[in-house]
Parts: structure tokens; sequence; C-alpha cells
């Protein structure tokens, strides 16, 4: 994930996305600014498997930072809830989560059937600058083309992405994000995944170091 200009997603920015289309197989490029979150045509291979995770399969450094048991942002407790709820809860998704309450989009992801997250930690956050954060929380046309490009229309784990290589975000106009590595040492775009194939009721969540940047990778 390429450091991004703007300072503000999550899982305190702002976006209207529509992702009411996303488990279609319709094409849109939306605009920047624009509040339609429609997929793009998918990339995937038929033979595909479903993306779905379990516990047994969350990978990554930063996993361990992760309440344990059925305490809130546990993955036993994340498991079952639909992702921006369950994002709600993980202490590595703060900022994330203000970015998507602040763009009212906990009810678009959470009613979405199988989606996949390319969620930025508050580190991610950190490096774009509270200042930087602030303003694009205020400006829900720059940092909308930014979220939807932290969205797949396609449910995968990291079997599914390396197997891609490459794949489309709702952000079409963005290019594809190229998915390199393996393991502890897979990136999305350059960013290092912190905690990999978290499952959650209708997405598969990456958590990443770094907020990609729609068009650093065409």
């Amino acid at each position: 994930m390429k450091t991004v200009r703007v300072a503000g997603i999550a899982f305190t920015a702002a976006a209207a996305l529509s992702l009411a289309a996303c488990s279609s197989g319709e094409s849109s490029s939306p605009a920047a600014g624009s509040s339609s979150m429609a997929p793009p045509s998918s990339m995937s291979s038929p033979a595909m498997s479903s993306g779905v995770t379990t516990d047994a399969d969350v990978f990554g450094p930063a996993c361990s930072q992760l309440p344990q048991g059925n305490s809130p942002g546990s993955l036993d407790s994340m498991g079952p809830e639909p992702v921006a709820s369950a994002a709600s809860t993980n202490p590595l998704l703060t900022k994330l989560v203000a970015a998507v309450k602040a763009t009212n989009l906990v009810d678009t992801l959470n009613s979405q059937q199988a989606i996949t997250v390319f969620a930025p930690a508050d580190s991610a956050f950190d490096k774009l600058g509270d200042a930087k954060f602030s303003e694009l929380a205020k400006n829900p046309s720059e940092l909308a083309p930014i979220l939807q490009y932290h969205v797949l229309a396609q449910r995968y784990d990291a079997k599914g992405l390396q197997a891609a290589g490459s794949v489309r975000t709702l952000n079409t106009d963005g290019g594809p994000v190229k998915i390199e590595g393996t393991g502890d040492s897979m990136t999305v775009n350059g960013a290092k995944v912190l905690c990999g194939n978290i499952p959650t009721k209708n997405a598969t969540v990456f958590v990443i170091d770094t907020v990609l940047t729609p068009g650093t990778n065409q």
C-alpha cells in the first residue's frame, strides 16, 4: 500500500459509497467523489475458493495484539459480526472506524454479501499526520475514491489474492492492486499485511500498514 496523499479511511473520513451491487457481476468505474461503489468486472478465476476464512487461517505480526477469547475485538467476537461492526471493536482500526462512521458507511459495508477489505491500521493513518487526516475527514469527495480503493467486490483469502496476483478494487480508475509475497512477507501494493485472513460475517479483512494510493500501480 503506497502512502496516500489523503488522510482518512476506515473501516474519520467521508464518502457515501453505494456497495449495493457488490455481489453482482456488473462493471462500474465510479468517478472521484462519486457516491457510487458498484463493483468492477471480476478478475478472478472461476475455480477460485469462496475466500471465507477461520480463526486458524489468521496470520501476521500484529495478530497477537488482538484481544483474546471472547473479548470485544477478538477473533471469536468479530467472526459472527458484519465487517463494519466487527472493525468497530478491533483495537488496530480505531481511525478507520472513525472514518467509516463519519461517512455513514457502516450500514453500507455491513449489508454486503462477500467482500474483501484492506484495512489501514491506526499506524497507517499516523503516517499521514493528524492535520491531513482531519482535512480528509471533512472532504468526502476527496476521500471517496480512496475508500473505494480499499474494498474488493469479491471475497478473497490470502491464497486467493496471491493466486490472482493483481485485483481490481471498487475504484476501477485507480488501477489494479498488486499482491506480492506470502505469509508474513505478503504485501498489497507494497503495504505490509500486519494481520491477514481475519474472518467476519461478510468479509475477509487484511490489516495493512499504509493507506493505499489510487493510481500507483497502473
